[in-house]
């Protein structure tokens, strides 16, 4: 059966408390943090169970997002279609990161964390930014970032796990297949038959996600511990409350004007938010995300093209953290930083932030980058941040989590590839496994 054949109205299920996977991922996360903090030694050993889920995710990524652009656009039939998505939605994503960028920058401004800190960077340990600053280089270059969209083969972009490579190579397959028109049937059969392969596959490791929130949230609490809190606490403060006022100011007022509610979304898709905060990985929830956004009632064309891109594209929590971490490391090391150098941050941060696309972890080389490309800010002092990048970024990709649904939706919405009464009926009874409505539905119908 079809997820839109699935009815609308529907009865939410009865189901104990313990069994919504939600309520696990939170159990894992507190627990974890017992662990990491009263048992230190025992913590530091659980960072395996993090990282076996997230390899297990990353190893279907690329065939995933290969699948949802293939059978997505080539159903589509319309190509204009297609480009008015993919224009409609880079505007959006610029437009939405221009403005993070904005307030990353103004906020940070007001409060002043890392104002009197008065750090010497020649104290700080240079070796520990030595890597960021290296795999910085690579980001510098615009001419090589473009040039690094197209793959040198079919099977690189997967290979390494990039996925704006990984979205060029689909979305060229995808339209030579719309170009095939029938003959290409039997093709998207095969790819349809080895998506469902794929789902099976994310839905087994699912079940084990607590235990990786678990291992994940274990080791940073050991290895980082309260203390990296007390010493930069000001700066990890400050970033939580800029995060809470892009909410506020942006996203709330864009799912309000059209006219989805942001709270009732995030709930929606609150085991993926929470599963983030554990694993600070966006790349660990990409999979079912597509899952969730198509059973919201977003057309699968849109969803496929918007989704990716925005992984690539729309990163409205990590340009918060551009933005406020820079001028920190400016303020705590006594850097003269004016508004004329500001705006010229931003504008390069327009630019860096799309850098790294596709490059996991890339965050703290993307901004050594910025700094090096500015040369304003001494690039050593992101030393200072190392401590607290694991809290900083389980807060940017929570961002980031929930600012690609709201676009996702948003432009399926623009686009009229947006089930209204399906998206209210979803919001309204909160995510219910597909298989768990069609066995309740059976039963009805006997």
């Amino acid at each position: 059966m079809d997820m839109k054949d699935i009815p609308v109205q529907r009865p939410k299920p009865k189901r104990r408390f313990y069994e919504d996977l939600s309520f696990q991922v939170f159990f894992g996360i507190i627990i974890g943090v017992a662990v990491g903090h009263f048992w230190p030694d025992i913590g530091k050993s659980m960072q395996p169970l993090g990282d076996a889920f997230i390899r297990i995710i990353q190893m279907v990524v690329g065939p995933v997002i290969f699948c949802s652009v293939c059978s997505g656009i080539a159903n589509a039939g319309d190509m204009k279609k297609v480009g008015r998505v993919a224009i409609k939605a880079l505007i959006y994503f610029e437009v939405i990161t221009s403005l993070a960028l904005v307030i990353g920058l103004v906020t940070i401004n007001v409060m002043q964390p890392g104002v009197g800190m008065n750090i010497d960077v020649a104290t700080l340990d240079q070796a520990a930014a030595s890597s960021y600053i290296t795999q910085a280089h690579q980001f510098v270059s615009t001419s090589a970032f473009l040039l690094n969209l197209i793959p040198k083969t079919i099977v690189s972009g997967f290979a390494n796990g990039d996925i704006l490579q990984i979205l060029f190579f689909s979305v060229l397959f995808a339209f030579g297949l719309a170009a095939a028109g029938e003959r290409a049937k039997p093709m998207l059969n095969v790819i349809d038959s080895f998506s469902s392969g794929l789902f099976w596959i994310i839905g087994l490791a699912m079940k084990i996600s607590p235990i990786a929130a678990f291992g994940a949230i274990a080791f940073t609490v050991s290895k980082f511990g309260v203390g990296s809190l007390v010493s930069l606490g000001k700066l990890v403060l400050e970033f939580y409350l800029t995060c809470g006022l892009f909410f506020v100011l942006v996203l709330l007022p864009v799912t309000y004007f059209s006219g989805f509610s942001l709270f009732k979304l995030m709930r929606y898709i609150r085991a993926e938010l929470l599963l983030v905060i554990g694993t600070s990985s966006s790349e660990s929830v990409f999979p079912q995300m597509l899952k969730k956004l198509e059973q919201l009632g977003c057309e699968k064309s849109v969803v496929g093209l918007v989704l990716p891109a925005g992984y690539s594209f729309n990163h409205d929590g990590t340009c918060l953290y551009f933005a406020a971490v820079a001028v920190f490391l400016a303020q705590a090391t006594n850097t003269a930083l004016g508004w004329e150098q500001q705006i010229g941050l931003l504008m390069v941060l327009l630019i860096t932030s799309k850098g790294g696309a596709g490059v996991a972890g890339s965050a703290i080389a993307v901004l050594a980058a910025t700094l090096a490309a500015t040369n304003a800010i001494p690039v050593a002092s992101i030393a200072l941040i190392l401590g607290v990048h694991r809290l900083l970024s389980s807060a940017f990709v929570f961002v980031n989590i929930t600012g690609n649904a709201v676009a996702t939706v948003v432009v399926a919405g623009w686009e009229n590839g947006l089930d209204r009464i399906r998206l209210k009926a979803e919001l309204n009874a909160g995510y219910i496994e597909p298989e768990v409505i069609i066995r309740k539905t059976a039963a009805a119908g006997r």
